[in-house]
């Protein structure tokens, strides 16, 4: 057995195509070459090597190591709306079976280059388990027109989001990103270009216990039950003023 390598730091990016096992064969072969296509310009867009990537191949799609030298900007502000403005283009006149739609993951984290079966690490389990999450599958079914639905990690949307903003901040949704059967909740951010997520409504909810405002997180108004009004208490004997609800007074008649 070989002596285990020091981790490196490393962006990791996980991108899978919508609904791709319910293709036929024919169109599961067009997917994945418009998806290879469209991953490689979209980095050459935003001044990615795609050539300088470590990438494990699937059917719906790939996970990535990208290289020390990838600019992290690059990679979690501006890759998702080149990709999405690239499928617009390739989707029109298809019909929905044959569109391609992909969700994208990004974190950053410590990563074992030279594993055998693969790339050890939590920061790459982790990144896999945001692009399979079921808050980002519902971000593409909410916005039926987008064509991609960019979810990162909140120590990514708090290093670069929200210090360059190449992304409007108030337009990503923070949610807790679950998969209880594999044991895996985290806070995340979901984007999708050309919409605000962020005022999807109740579907993307603040993390709960967040000590953020939800006009901080999401941009959207406080919405607080106003108190119930007109409450009646009756066959009720008291001897002293008492108090009963939300502070409602109530003086026997007879003291």
């Amino acid at each position: 057995m070989p002596p285990l390598q020091d981790p490196h730091r490393r962006i990791v990016v996980a991108a899978d195509m919508e609904s791709y096992s319910k293709r036929n064969n024919v169109l599961q072969y067009r997917a994945q070459s418009a998806f290879r296509q469209i991953m490689d310009d979209a980095a050459s867009v935003v001044g990615l090597r795609r050539v300088d990537w470590q990438i494990q191949q699937g059917g719906d799609g790939e996970l990535a190591i990208l290289p020390a030298s990838a600019s992290e900007r690059a990679v979690a502000g501006r890759l998702a709306p080149v990709a999405d403005q690239l499928l617009r283009e390739y989707n029109q006149g298809l019909a929905p079976e044959a569109r391609v739609r992909l969700r994208l993951a990004v974190h950053q984290g410590l990563v074992h280059l030279e594993g055998a079966n693969g790339f050890p690490g939590d920061a790459v389990i982790d990144t896999c388990r945001l692009v399979d999450s079921p808050q980002v599958k519902r971000a593409l079914r909410d916005f039926p027109d987008a064509n991609v639905a960019l979810v990162v990690s909140d120590s990514l949307y708090r290093d670069v989001i929200e210090h360059y903003r190449d992304l409007r901040p108030d337009q990503f949704a923070r949610v807790r990103a679950e998969i209880p059967e594999k044991n895996f909740s985290a806070a995340a951010w979901i984007y999708v270009p050309g919409e605000n997520a962020a005022h999807a409504g109740s579907e993307f909810p603040p993390e709960v216990g967040d000590s953020s405002t939800p006009e901080a997180v999401t941009g959207a108004p406080t919405v607080v039950p106003p108190a119930p009004v007109g409450q009646t208490f009756s066959g009720v004997v008291t001897h002293a003023p008492a108090q009963f609800g939300n502070h409602n007074t109530m003086r026997n008649s007879h003291g």
